[in-house]
């Protein structure tokens, strides 16, 4: 899945590098001075022009995202179509593509987009949560994915390629400062060791002080610290072999996941809930959109994780080869979280988790230049996690939760969920070149999995010893539990049948077919399971059915590339987390069926030396086609009389916004010998979105545009280049929200992106 991208040039002279939104240009013999440059992926498993792909996917190069400031994987949203990142903090993480895959905190359960990192399967989304460090590329596929990738999903694959150690000495030194203490240091260091062994060490580390206030003493949140090393070596005796070692390890301890309040619900009968029982305890509520929060407890999030994988290609007779990825990877997340409140009503609430992931990937993949070409594989997953929520209550929990005096308050509950998870798959796809112009691709996969877990609480401590209704309600909201053996195994399989025609050397048209299924989950949380019994923790597989039509072309010389594609998918099973007012809690469930269908259109342009223009955009109708026992909204959940369930048929599906563009531009001009000036521009959209699932009108996340500035200037020094550059991120200081939240009687909570933030940062190449 590795992919390479070029670099920029003009004509023979030497230049710098710029910006690779789209691919990059090139002198051509032809025509025109300037080209797009081809850009190389191995989406298929073998190296390709992105442009003869018949896969609607989108490429993002590492200069883009230096040039671009993004450095997380939740900012490529602002990049890509049809992607949304739900992040609030390394566990409440989730990336969906054309609204499927909305699902964060659900430790028993997979994404349905999934992610790679240089070929590794990445167990939980969390796992890509660290900053972007020496990346090469990153390519979005979007539709079902499996007859190629190590794990099967539904949605799509996020795939991220970091580059390779080189033979041939680099280093590179960068530091960046601005507001709010924001700072951030990167190294990195390749070249050879023999003549056949090479290495490449890289290292970050990134601070800040956090944009949200805290009224309550005066802090700042939602900012922290992140470092992180990786380690690789590439061995190359020969043109017929090659092994890659990769180590890395990340760090975070931050206050990420600060949500401020975004709406205190509906108002019925006059009385708002969230309002009310916020002056029964004493609370004082501040407005989130001035970036404030009042809590008097503790935010923290710990993450210590890391791995290793091992790649080894051997070319064998007759030009077939043979691929094998050995990976293991770790995971360990330790929240501390407020009620929100500036009084004692919880004192800590959360999950923490470990996870431990072991993974070996097989593929045999035929010569090209035949008839007919295929790749076939096999692939082993194994998945150990354990979690434990716990809840600290203070002496206002009962006020707060309208319980009888003494159920609550002063409690501790702590819960245990393990799941083992083991998953086998066979994998096979070949193209038949039928004529020049005409291509015929199928592929199959079968998948089996087995997951064992069990899920159990500990009796309540703490308290006043209670009676009657008072020890009813602490029985029924921290009782003791034991689920006792749970299991799933399924057998699911999964196809592609797709037809690519080249009407011209430039332009190639495509149509294609799949299917895709993601194996049932299992709640690692008690929820309603002590009442509805342990079946209720057991989540259904989730089934997606797929047709796109696409056409790709690069015109003009290679100075305008020009990709669209219109796509209809419908998914039964939806997996997804919802949110139960009764008992304030979250857990897993199918939302019925959802279908996702639109337009998809990305375009690169260049019309004069030096200029770089890019335009990507979707148009994505996401709705509820059977969701008949969805939460309902407060505003008509607390209604008298009101029914235990809505019906979302119909609706939008939760996060999903409807339209989505992105706008770039760069323009770069030489001021002399060794001397370059660079101004760089970009323009994101998202429209509205439910919030939540329940699409709640109080929890409806707005529209809003984001529009990010740099410039800089590049010089030789000594023997290498030095990079200046000036960068506003978010120019206009627009306050919008990521992810939204539902909070306890009625309220929403929600997370607010980076404000407007000034920076500057040197980069020394040598």
């Amino acid at each position: 899945m590795g992919a390479r991208h070029g670099a920029w040039a003009e004509d023979a002279a030497p230049t710098l590098d710029n910006t690779d939104t789209q691919p990059a240009v090139t002198a051509t013999p032809a025509k025109s001075a300037v080209a797009l440059k081809k850009v190389t992926v191995t989406a298929r498993r073998r190296e390709e022009d992105a442009q003869d792909v018949p896969t609607p996917m989108s490429v993002l190069g590492g200069e883009t995202l230096e040039t671009q400031r993004i450095y997380r994987v939740q900012d490529i949203q602002q990049l890509a179509p049809s992607v949304n990142v739900a992040h609030m903090h390394a566990r409440q993480s989730s990336i969906s593509i054309r609204g499927l895959g909305n699902n964060p905190a659900s430790d028993g359960l997979e994404s349905s987009v999934g992610i790679y990192v240089d070929n590794v399967f990445l167990g939980r989304p969390g796992m890509a949560v660290f900053d972007l460090l020496d990346v090469e590329q990153i390519d979005v596929l979007r539709g079902p994915q499996g007859t190629l990738f190590g794990k099967n999903t539904t949605a799509g694959v996020l795939n991220i390629t970091t580059r390779k150690p080189s033979f041939t000495p680099e280093r590179s030194f960068e530091a960046s400062g601005g507001q709010d203490g924001y700072f951030q240091g990167k190294g990195v260091l390749s070249g050879p060791l023999t003549d056949t062994l090479a290495g490449r060490l890289g290292a970050y580390r990134t601070r800040d002080d956090g944009y949200i206030k805290n009224v309550f003493n005066g802090d700042r949140l939602n900012g922290g610290e992140r470092e992180g090393v990786r380690g690789q070596l590439l061995f190359e005796p020969s043109a017929d072999l090659n092994v890659r070692w990769i180590g890395d390890y990340h760090e975070e301890d931050s206050s990420n996941g600060t949500r401020v309040l975004f709406s205190t619900g509906p108002t019925i009968g006059g009385i708002n809930r969230y309002e009310q029982r916020a002056a029964a305890v004493g609370a004082t509520l501040v407005d989130g959109r001035d970036g404030k929060v009042n809590i008097d407890g503790a935010q923290n999030v710990r993450v210590f994780q890391g791995g290793t994988s091992l790649e080894a290609n051997w070319k064998l007779a007759n030009d077939f080869t043979l691929t094998s990825v050995s990976a293991y990877r770790f995971w360990n997340f330790t929240p501390r979280n407020d009620d929100g409140l500036n009084v004692p009503v919880s004192l800590n609430a959360g999950q923490s988790v470990r996870d431990d992931q072991y993974s070996q990937e097989l593929r045999l993949a035929s010569p090209s230049g035949g008839r007919f070409d295929y790749v076939l594989g096999a692939y082993y997953f194994r998945q150990d996690l354990t979690n434990e929520s716990f809840f600290f209550n203070g002496p206002l929990a009962d006020t707060w939760n309208d319980t009888p005096p003494g159920a609550l308050a002063n409690v501790t509950s702590i819960g245990h969920g393990q799941i083992e998870i083991d998953s086998y798959a066979l994998f096979a796809q070949g193209t038949w070149h039928l004529t020049e112009r005409l291509d015929l691709t199928a592929g199959a996969r079968g998948t089996y999995e087995s997951k064992d877990a069990r899920v159990d609480r500990d009796a309540p401590v703490g308290g006043a010893p209670v009676a009657g209704p008072a020890a009813a309600a602490r029985n029924g909201r921290y009782g003791a539990y034991d689920s006792g053996d749970l299991g799933l195994n399924a057998s699911s399989p999964s196809g592609l049948l797709s037809l690519g025609y080249r009407f011209t050397p430039q332009v190639l048209g495509y149509a294609s077919i799949s299917h895709g299924e993601k194996s049932g989950g299992i709640d690692l949380s008690v929820s309603a399971a002590p009442t509805a019994g342990a079946d209720s923790l057991l989540v259904g597989a989730e089934r997606a059915n797929d047709a796109e039509l696409g056409v790709k072309s690069v015109l003009f010389d290679r100075r305008l590339l020009l990709n669209t594609n219109v796509f209809w998918s419908q998914v039964n099973g939806y997996q997804t987390l919802a949110f139960d007012d009764a008992s304030f809690t979250r857990y897993l469930t199918n939302a019925g069926s959802v279908r996702t269908r639109g337009l998809e259109f990305e375009a690169t342009a260049l019309p004069l030396r030096g200029l770089t223009l890019s335009f990507n955009g979707s148009y994505n109708d996401a709705t509820y086609l059977s969701y008949k026992d969805a939460p309902c909204p407060p505003e008509i959940g607390f209604q008298p009389g009101a029914p235990q369930s809505c019906d979302l048929t119909g609706r939008q599906v939760v996060g999903a916004p409807k339209w989505i563009a992105n706008l770039s531009g760069d323009y770069r001009w030489r001021a002399g010998d060794g001397l370059q000036h660079y101004l760089a521009a970009s323009y994101a959209f998202r429209s509205s979105a439910p919030g939540t699932l329940d699409d709640s009108k109080f929890g409806q996340i707005p529209s809003y545009a984001v529009v990010n500035l740099s410039t800089g200037v590049r010089v030789d020094l000594g023997k290498g280049q030095l990079d200046l550059s000036l960068w506003l991120k978010n120019a206009f200081d627009k306050t919008y929200y990521t992810i939204l939240w539902n909070e306890q009687n009625g309220g929403y909570g929600g997370l607010i992106g980076t404000p407007r933030t000034l920076g500057v940062s040197a980069r020394y190449d040598f």
